[in-house]
């Protein structure tokens, strides 16, 4: 059992740093409320319509970004989820990183990205099954557009995660809207995870965001969710136990047929 909080965030676009600050001032308050893991939203660090700056700002896994991260949870006693840009392999991945500690951070490349706006900053990541154990619950995570594929979450159901952390910037409009309304709680029953997705709130200088952030338990309830408009930390108890009826009831995995 977990006690999670999420950050449905207004970043600054091109600006890490007041950025990063934004991310700890939620990480202090998250702790004081008794979490153990923050979430933050894709490309929160830099900006999700930052254009080609967010080129530039890319730095590599070790680089003093995610380093500030680690020092922030070594500090507070929280570990961070939150999206950069991550310049590897002579390209530029759209990534997150779990940062718990003092410990080596966890990475995760999106593998779907959307639309030529993406295409055209970063290169799609190989499909992948990244997993870390926090606190006894076993996590994976994807980005934005990788949720909208049920095979990626039920790659992860399937691996042993109990949980699906989405950092997200979906786009204000009517398929957000669905998206946030149906399709969250649906891939959470469906692989009998809790999903949380985490998006933007507001608009920058190329986007506005639907809000609306999520997070879903296995039986398709929700624990936890924000407005379409405005800054707002939520908090939410990942407690695998308290949902065997639901996982004896709806056995998807045990009964799927290749």
């Amino acid at each position: 059992m977990i006690t999670l909080a999420a950050l449905q965030m207004k970043s600054k676009s091109g600006d890490t740093t007041a950025n990063l600050a934004r991310i700890e001032e939620a990480a202090r308050e998250a702790a004081a409320k008794g979490a153990s893991l923050l979430i933050t939203p894709e490309l929160g660090l830099s900006g999700y319509g930052a254009g080609d700056v967010i080129s530039e700002l890319a730095e590599p896994a070790d680089g003093p970004l995610v380093r500030q991260l680690q020092a922030i949870s070594v500090k507070l006693g929280i570990a961070i989820i939150a999206g950069f840009a991550e310049k590897a392999e002579d390209t530029v991945f759209n990534s997150c990183v779990y940062a718990d500690g003092a410990a080596a951070p966890v990475i995760y490349r999106k593998s779907n990205l959307y639309g030529d706006y993406e295409r055209g900053l970063f290169t799609a990541a190989a499909p992948g099954t990244v997993l870390f154990d926090h606190r006894g619950v076993r996590c994976g995570m994807l980005i934005c557009y990788d949720v909208e594929f049920p095979e990626n979450v039920r790659r992860l159901a399937l691996a042993g995660a109990d949980a699906v952390l989405v950092p997200t910037a979906l786009p204000a409009g009517y398929s957000g809207t669905f998206i946030a309304d149906h399709m969250i709680q649906t891939r959470a029953f469906e692989n009998q995870v809790f999903v949380a997705y985490i998006n933007h709130c507001g608009a920058d200088e190329r986007f506005s965001f639907a809000g609306s952030s999520r997070v879903a338990a296995p039986d398709g309830t929700l624990l936890a969710s924000a407005a379409p408009q405005g800054e707002v930390l939520m908090v939410a108890v990942l407690d695998p136990a308290a949902f065997k009826v639901s996982r004896s009831e709806n056995t998807y995995l045990a009964d799927r047929r290749a």
